[in-house]
């Protein structure tokens, strides 16, 4: 018996692949929206052939006029009967690296079915900008177990001691990623007067945000005021102010 559900997982795989593989041609040639349009050729190439009715709820290519998958695009055929799905996605995260030829460049998608004809089951943001937070599958067990919690709203100082006693770790041991950009200065000297280490990004949060979420982590925590997707479609694309939202972890 063929196993639906497993197949279209691995049509979204396949998506972002051929639309990393689609963008390489223009790795280190400095046209970072060509690159970007690329991506998007490849995924609705693979969407063109699968049987979903896909909304995307989260695109993205407002903020610059760049090229992207927006707001209220339609992916896959829309064949009657076919299981709804809920998209966000980014074929591109980090396309100035891409452009300068760096590493951490990633294709994202991420998807939710929508069952018994409910509404959306996703949620789009008003925002261009948003505070993340990210940390992986052990700091979560640990809250789960007892550990206090803590979310976007608490200090730095006091988020760092709660990481380092939940990987068993000193806090000079820790290593904390954020983008290097000006919103981000006193964020980076609370982290070095706390004593933790820092390594500083240009471009790719959405990488960085995962990067504590690996086996082996390089990065114990992830923080960054960073860029979030706009609800309008790109017919429609008024100045929107930025707002606030999190995404609290990222199990593996």
């Amino acid at each position: 018996m063929q196993d639906h559900e497993r197949t279209i997982e691995f049509e979204f795989v396949r998506a972002t692949e051929n639309a990393a593989l689609n963008s390489l041609p223009w790795l280190g040639r400095g046209e970072k929206e060509l690159a970007d349009a690329a991506a998007c050729d490849a995924i609705y190439g693979v969407f063109d052939l699968v049987d979903i009715c896909g909304e995307v709820v989260i695109g993205e290519g407002i903020k610059d006029n760049a090229p992207g998958i927006f707001l209220g695009e339609q992916l896959g055929t829309w064949r009657p009967g076919s299981p709804r799905f809920d998209i966000a996605l980014d074929p591109i995260d980090g396309t100035s690296n891409i452009a300068n030829g760096l590493p951490n460049s990633i294709s994202v998608m991420a998807a939710s079915e929508v069952t018994n004809g409910s509404g959306h089951v996703m949620k789009n943001i008003p925002t261009f900008y948003t505070e993340k937070l990210a940390y992986g599958p052990a700091v979560v067990k640990a809250m789960e177990t007892g550990m206090e919690r803590f979310d976007l709203d608490t200090p730095i100082e006091q988020i760092l001691p709660k990481v380092a006693e939940a990987l068993r770790k000193r806090v000079s041991e820790l290593v904390v990623m954020t983008m290097k950009r000006e919103r981000h200065e006193k964020f980076i000297a609370a982290v070095r007067k706390a004593g933790a280490a820092l390594r500083l990004i240009t471009d790719g949060d959405i990488t960085a945000a995962v990067t504590p979420s690996l086996p082996d982590p390089s990065v114990d925590l992830y923080y960054g005021i960073g860029g979030g997707p706009g609800r309008h479609s790109r017919r429609r694309c008024p100045e929107i102010s930025g707002g606030r939202a999190a995404t609290p972890h990222v199990a593996s």
